[in-house]
């Protein structure tokens, strides 16, 4: 392997001789960039080396055809006394069509033996390219059919996408507006809260008994409305008892008695709910 110095410098050499008189684009100078550059400046160098003996062929190859073509012209004066100086305006002009022609058909004469198979080839190829030509219609077709339907179901998506967006336009107010009722009910409780902390403490401090609290209240209510509840199946017991035929006397007062104490529980809350309003 050439050192990195060496490297360096025939890539800078080579970029000199690429710009020329034109400045050298400032480039970061390091291992990668060189090896870069070097691998470029001997692909460069084939190409050219490549480039050049096909030039020097091409030279030498029109050098024998123009001396081919003298040694012919020189043949056709000698032999026949013709040369193409010779020929009227009308000659001339089917002799250069003649010429041209071989040379679209790249014969290499223009004998008849050349010219007909190049036609051939000719015919050939251009019937390959009229059958390729309509796949290609056919398919371009195709590509339109598809494309149209791509094109459908984009605006069809889009009118999705839009509807989407005004719904979720509309949700997002409505949570929005959730959320401003859920603040303003957390305000309005924490206001009510700090109130009746208030209220009791004012309640407290005026001698209240603690049992006439909101908390008591609501505590001995919960404990009224059970109550209730389990007098339903004592009701339903002595409505069965009633059905029967027991001590007349008994029952009525068994009965006073149960309606006393329900009485009396109603008419505890009641009183301890009028003392809380007052």
């Amino acid at each position: 392997m050439e050192p990195l110095e060496e490297r360096e410098t025939q890539v800078a050499a080579w970029l000199k001789k690429i710009f020329g008189d034109h400045p050298i684009p400032q480039y970061e100078v390091n291992p990668r960039t060189t090896e870069i550059l070097h691998h470029l400046s001997e692909r460069n160098r084939v190409r050219d080396r490549d480039v050049y003996l096909v030039v020097e062929d091409l030279k030498q190859k029109a050098s024998e055809y123009e001396s081919e073509a003298k040694y012919l012209q020189d043949l056709l004066m000698e032999s026949v006394n013709f040369s193409p100086a010779n020929l009227s305006t009308t000659g001339s002009r089917y002799l250069n069509a003649l010429v041209d022609s071989s040379v679209a058909l790249e014969t290499k004469d223009t004998s008849l033996a050349s010219f007909i198979p190049a036609v051939n080839d000719l015919t050939s190829n251009l019937f390959r390219t009229k059958s390729k030509s309509e796949e290609i219609k056919i398919e371009l077709e195709k590509l339109e059919k598809n494309l149209t339907a791509t094109l459908v179901l984009e605006k069809c998506l889009q009118e999705d996408v839009k509807k989407a967006e005004l719904h979720q336009s509309i949700e997002r107010a409505k949570v929005d507006n959730r959320r401003q009722n859920m603040d303003f009910l957390k305000a309005k409780s924490e206001e009510f809260r700090f109130g009746i902390k208030a209220a009791e403490e004012q309640l407290s401090a005026r001698g209240m008994d603690a049992s006439l609290s909101h908390q008591s209240l609501v505590a001995l209510s919960e404990k009224l409305a059970r109550l209730k509840q389990q007098t339903i199946p004592l009701k339903k017991k002595l409505e069965s008892y009633l059905d029967l035929m027991p001590n007349p006397s008994l029952a009525r007062v068994k009965i006073e008695e149960a309606k006393r104490e329900l009485d009396s529980i109603e008419a505890e809350l009641t009183r301890r709910v009028d003392m809380m309003e007052l």
